[in-house]
C-alpha cells in the first residue's frame, strides 16, 4: 500500500456531508428513509472533461448541503494576570465556535456530518442553502469511521441527497466535492477519483476513496458526488503540508456511510460484525518469507476463537482472496467490505488452501462477544458502565490471566483496565490486536488502572 512522504500530514476539515438512501426507488413520501439511486440512471463517466454537462449535479447537490456551527462552551482556570488585575478568580466559560458542511438525506431532515464536526458540542446550528437556520440535535456518531448523524425539525419537505454505489466507481472517474469551504456557502468543486481503499492508518480499519477534487477546511461532512448527482462519498480530511488543500483529498465511501445511518436510525448504535483473523496483506517479500506463491490477498496468521472465521472453517495459512464478488488484495479492502455488513450476516469467503481454492460461509461475529489473547493473558471490551464508573473514554479490560508468570499479579490484573501500550492509547480491541499481533510474544509496557482506581505501569 502506497504511503505518503514525511511533509505530507492529514489535516481534518471542517465541511459538509452528503448521504444518501437505500431503497431502489424513489417514493413520495421519504420521511426518515434513505434512498438508493435508480441502477437505471444512465453513466456518462466515460466521456471527456469537455463533454460532460456538470452543472445539472452540481444544481442538484448544492441544494442539499448545509452549513454546519458546532458551539462548544467550556471552563478554562482564571489566569493570575485576571486575577491580579481584576480580582477574578476561579473558573471562566469559554466559548469556541466551529464550522463544517453536512449533507441532507431525507425529507424529514436527517443529515449526515462528519463526527469531528460536532465532537464535544454544547449547540449545534444547521443553515441551509436558502439561508434558514435550524438547532439541530445528535442522533449517533461513529467515531471510528468519522460519521455523525444530525436530525432537524421542519414542517417543510427538505431537498435531499440519494446514494450511490461506492463500490461501482473507477479510478478516473470524475466527481464533484459539494462544501462550505471557509464559510462560503455552496462551493463546488470537479476532479477523479485517484484511488480507492485509501488506507491512511496505522490500524489499517478505515478505507477512504482518494480525490484530487479541492477541498479545504470547511468542506468535512460535505458530499463527493459523481456527475449524476449520486452520493458516493463524504468528504473528510485531505493530506497538506500546510492544511490547505495540496492536491488529494479523502472521503468516507457512501456505501459504508449508509451502514452506518441506517444502524445509528434502526439501532441507536453502530451494529459492527467481525470475521475474527489477523494476518496481513501479500506482496513479494512477505510471500516469499512465509513459503507460499501467492502475493495478493489477505494472509490469515491467527483465528480468533469462537468467532465466526473458525466456525467456519477458516485457518492460519490461508489466503483470503475475494469476499462474496468483492476482490480482496490486502486490509483494507476487507475491512472497508466488512464495514458494509452487521452480525449474523453470511458472506461466502474465497480462500486459497494448500494451492487449491475453496469458498466457505462465514456467519459475522458480533465484535463485543469476542476476546483477544497476548502470551497469556485475555482482553476484552470495556462497556459503558465501565467508562462511566472509571471516568474514562477508552481502554481495554484484562479478562483473566493464565500466564503462570503473572499468576502472583492475578487479583490486581484481572478487571483492570490498559489505558496504553508501549505508549500508545488501548482505544479497543481491534487497535490493541492489531499492535500486538505485530509485537510476535515479545514484552510490552502496559499503563493499567486498576477497579479500584490506582494506576500502574507494567512490562508482560
Amino acid at each position: 500500500m502506497k504511503k505518503f512522504g514525511s511533509l505530507l500530514f492529514v489535516a481534518l476539515l471542517s465541511g459538509a456531508i452528503t448521504l444518501g438512501a437505500y431503497k431502489f426507488f424513489l417514493e413520495p413520501n421519504n420521511a426518515g428513509k434513505l434512498t438508493l439511486a435508480s441502477p437505471s440512471f444512465a453513466k456518462n463517466v466515460s466521456l471527456g472533461a469537455e463533454n460532460i454537462d456538470f452543472t445539472v449535479a452540481a444544481a442538484n447537490t448544492i441544494h442539499t448541503v448545509v452549513h454546519v456551527k458546532n458551539k462548544t462552551v467550556s471552563k478554562v482556570p482564571s489566569s493570575p494576570f485576571m486575577e491580579y488585575f481584576y480580582g477574578y478568580r476561579g473558573d471562566r466559560e469559554q466559548t469556541q465556535i466551529g464550522t463544517g458542511s453536512g449533507v441532507i438525506i431525507t425529507e424529514d431532515g436527517y443529515i449526515v456530518t462528519n463526527n469531528h464536526v460536532i465532537q464535544n458540542a454544547s449547540e449545534l446550528e444547521v443553515t441551509l442553502n436558502n439561508n434558514k437556520s435550524y438547532i439541530a440535535k445528535l442522533v449517533g456518531t461513529d467515531s471510528k469511521m468519522d460519521i455523525a448523524l444530525l436530525k432537524i425539525d421542519t414542517s417543510e419537505k427538505l431537498p435531499y441527497t440519494v446514494f450511490g454505489d461506492s463500490d461501482a466507481i473507477k479510478v478516473g472517474e470524475w466527481v464533484l466535492a459539494v462544501g462550505n469551504p471557509y464559510n462560503l456557502n455552496s462551493t463546488v468543486t470537479a476532479g477523479i477519483v485517484s484511488a480507492k481503499a485509501r488506507n491512511l492508518a496505522k490500524d489499517g480499519l478505515q478505507s477512504f476513496i482518494q480525490t484530487d477534487a479541492a477541498v479545504n477546511p470547511g468542506n468535512s461532512g460535505g458530499a463527493l458526488v459523481n456527475t449524476n448527482g449520486e452520493l458516493i462519498g463524504i468528504n473528510t480530511m485531505i493530506s497538506s503540508p500546510t492544511g490547505s488543500y495540496a492536491g488529494y483529498s479523502f472521503a468516507v465511501p457512501s456505501n459504508i456511510t449508509r451502514k452506518i445511518i441506517e444502524d445509528l436510525m434502526q439501532f441507536g448504535n453502530v451494529q459492527r460484525g467481525v470475521l475474527g483473523i489477523e494476518g496481513g496483506e501479500l506482496n513479494s517479500n512477505f510471500s516469499k518469507e512465509i513459503g507460499i506463491k501467492e502475493t495478493q490477498g489477505f494472509y490469515i496468521n491467527k483465528v480468533t476463537k469462537n468467532s465466526g472465521a473458525e466456525k467456519g472453517g477458516l485457518q492460519k495459512g490461508d489466503v483470503i482472496t475475494q469476499l462474496d464478488d468483492r476482490k480482496i488484495n490486502g486490509f483494507t479492502e476487507l475491512n472497508a467490505y466488512i464495514n458494509t455488513k452487521r452480525p449474523n450476516d453470511v458472506i461466502q469467503v474465497k480462500i486459497i488452501r494448500d494451492g487449491k481454492q475453496k469458498t466457505l460461509p462465514v456467519i459475522l461475529t458480533k465484535k463485543e462477544i469476542l476476546n483477544y489473547e497476548f502470551n497469556g493473558i485475555e482482553f476484552e471490551d470495556i462497556d459503558a458502565s465501565d467508562k462511566k464508573q472509571l471516568n474514562i473514554r477508552e481502554g481495554i479490560k484484562i479478562k483473566s490471566v493464565a500466564n503462570p508468570e503473572y499468576l502472583e499479579y492475578k487479583e490486581i490484573l484481572e478487571g483492570a483496565v490498559i489505558l496504553s501500550i508501549d505508549g500508545q492509547k488501548a482505544k479497543d480491541m481491534e487497535s490493541v490486536s492489531s499492535y500486538l499481533a505485530k509485537k510476535e510474544n515479545q514484552k510490552a509496557r502496559y499503563q493499567i488502572m486498576t477497579k479500584n482506581g490506582q494506576m500502574y505501569s507494567i512490562i508482560m
